[in-house]
């Protein structure tokens, strides 16, 4: 970085270099012509006096001096030797040069088959591939087929597809199927803490209460014995039992909300979150036509200021030899040779930076096209200027208001805040739901591993394997109302009404930024026009001019100041008119994005358009 005294060094130096003077350590003191002394103001003295206004002149000089050596030691020293021939040009970057190859051929379909989303390029990947040429109607095609972020605006489009399918299905009843299967075993011991012939239930629970012949096979009649009922339970009887279980149950069941008052609101709501991502799908498509316009067009700027600095570094080579032949035969001074020598480091500078532009134009052109990373784009279409748009200002802001897809977007999302907000309220009002379900179960059951224990327990029937099935069926309604929640319900669907008013400030926001871009693209498109037709006039004179120039300061006729400005009025002029053509094109493009009609269905095949078409009764 330059201080303010440095910067002034250099300015005082620069000043006496193109005045032509010079001055070196150790000259001599100025003195008076021999034999002459002037008189009284003339600036002369007399003989062995000295002259006030040289003294003050050789002071200045030695002055210089100090500050042309005290700026000599605050200049970098030379990282390399210093440049012997005049004509040559020192060598560009190999990996600039790789970046500005020129295209192979035209760029294939197959070629063109983006990366996986999920995956990084690979080394190999990396190094610099092929570079392929293509059209504008060609990148714009590539762009609508492989930009990522469109693809995603597709799947959104496709996931509010789905969820207001989802929400018509409200209106239908649900129908579900049941089942489920289990085991379940237990081992269960049963014990009597006390006799239970007390209960006063006759001679079946007592432990006499029956007589059994003593002899049964005898035909004779005996006196019984007396034995227990079949029902007496001594105390301490126990009796264990091992159960299993096997059970199968399974039906249908329907649900049907017969009274939902935000049913239809939240289908109303998903229809236009829909219609909002298909309007922001079509917006984006707008938007990226403009990109890829606009970096298309940039890349041809760059390829044209590539060829008009080379070309320009070419003529500054002949231009030095000339100065040479002549400095040689004695037509021109040294400071000659010196100016063009920086003249052509200078062109040099600006032949490097226009390679560096260039190559980064074409990355850029590349990411918008989501190129494999091996393919580096070329423009092959030469600069060709769009036509003056077809409709005035009036016509342009009217055409861009209707159907604007950015002005839908907010309009449907501003529908869906109100539907949700009804829906929302709704939950606050009563809903009726009708249920009905029917099935059957079965079940099987085994008692094994039975044991008794003190003349056994609870003698009831016992079936070692046993099965038992059933149907069943029901029928009803359900009635629900949300009495109370604290307010929750009420402050959401306030929220939802707040944000319906702030979308409403962002359709308002978005319809004067609209007209904005518009009429800066319509006013810049009408100047642009007017500066082209400027700079072909300008571009004509100044080839003349450098021309005439030449011939004259090769024939002696004209310094080489005149050549110079004359050829940077000429390098001007090519670059103002390529600036100019190029703007009109960019200008043009900005104006059809607010007018383009693309597709709001991601479906529907897009078709690239360059020019807008409109029917002879619209024109102006």
């Amino acid at each position: 970085m330059w201080t303010g005294n440095q910067v002034a060094l250099r300015s005082n130096a620069l000043a006496l270099l193109v005045i032509g003077i010079t001055a070196t350590a150790g000259a001599g003191p100025l003195a008076a012509p021999p034999g002459r002394a002037g008189p009284a103001g003339s600036g002369y003295g007399t003989p062995g006096q000295p002259v006030p206004e040289l003294e003050r002149l050789k002071r200045s000089w030695q002055r210089v001096d100090a500050e042309l050596r005290a700026l000599d030691q605050l200049l970098p020293a030379e990282p390399e030797a210093p440049v012997r021939d005049l004509l040559s040009t020192p060598a560009l970057p190999a990996t600039l040069l790789r970046a500005n190859q020129a295209p192979t051929g035209a760029l294939q379909a197959a070629e063109a088959t983006p990366a996986p989303p999920l995956a990084l390029p690979s080394p190999e990947q990396l190094q610099l591939g092929s570079v392929a040429g293509l059209s504008l109607e060609q990148a714009l095609a590539l762009a609508f087929a492989n930009s990522a972020s469109l693809q995603g605006q597709r799947e959104q489009v496709a996931a509010a597809l789905a969820r207001f399918q989802a929400a018509m299905g409200s209106y239908w009843p649900t129908i579900s199927a049941f089942a489920s299967g289990s085991y379940e075993g237990s081992r269960a011991t049963t014990t009597s803490r006390q006799a239970n012939d007390n209960l006063g239930f006759g001679p079946q629970f007592s432990p006499s209460g029956l007589l059994t012949p003593s002899n049964p096979s005898s035909s004779a009649t005996q006196p019984g014995v007396p034995t227990a009922g079949p029902f007496y339970v001594p105390k301490g009887g126990s009796a264990g039992v091992t159960s299993g279980e096997w059970a199968v149950e399974g039906g249908l069941q329907l649900n049907y909300a017969l009274l939902d008052f935000a049913r239809t609101p939240s289908v109303r709501a998903a229809r236009a979150r829909l219609e909002q991502q298909r309007n922001s799908y079509a917006n984006q498509l707008r938007s990226l036509q403009l990109q890829v316009s606009e970096a298309y067009y940039q890349l041809q700027q760059r390829e044209q200021l590539v060829r008009v600095y080379d070309a320009n570094l070419r003529n500054d080579l002949v231009v030095l030899q000339e100065s040479l032949d002549l400095k040689q035969a004695g037509l021109v001074p040294r400071l000659d040779v010196m100016r063009r020598r920086a003249i052509l480091a200078g062109g040099e500078e600006e032949l490097i930076q226009a390679l560096a532009d260039r190559a980064v134009a074409r990355r850029q052109l590349a990411v918008l096209l989501n190129l494999p990373p091996s393919i580096t784009p070329s423009a092959s279409d030469p600069i060709a200027v769009q036509p003056r748009w077809p409709l005035n200002l009036e016509q342009s802001l009217l055409e861009a208001y209707r159907g604007n897809p950015e002005l839908e977007a907010i309009l449907a999302t501003r529908t869906a805040l109100a539907e949700q907000g009804q829906a929302t309220a709704a939950g606050l009002l009563p809903s009726l739901s009708l249920f009905a379900a029917a099935g059957g179960s079965a079940s099987r059951t085994s008692l094994d591993d039975f044991t008794l224990r003190a003349g056994g327990c609870c003698g009831s029937t016992v079936l070692p394997l046993s099965t038992t099935n059933g149907w069943d069926w029901s029928v009803g309604l359900t009635f629900t109302w949300l009495l109370f929640d604290a307010g929750s319900t009420a402050a959401q669907a306030r929220a939802l009404a707040r944000q319906e008013a702030a979308t409403a400030q962002q359709y308002a926001a978005s319809r004067n930024d609209i007209r904005l871009r518009l009429e800066q693209a319509f006013f810049n498109h009408e100047a642009s026009l007017a500066k082209l037709s400027s700079a072909r006039r300008g571009v004509a004179a100044a080839l003349e001019s450098f021309r005439d120039v030449r011939l004259r300061y090769v024939s002696g006729l004209s310094s080489e100041v005149d050549v110079s400005v004359t050829q940077d009025q000429l390098i001007n002029s090519l670059v103002r008119r390529i600036n100019a053509t190029v703007d009109v094109n960019v200008t043009y493009a900005r104006l059809l994005r607010e007018l383009l009609p693309v597709p709001r269905d991601p479906a529907q095949p897009v078709q690239p358009v360059l020019q807008l078409q409109i029917s002879d009764s619209d024109r102006p």
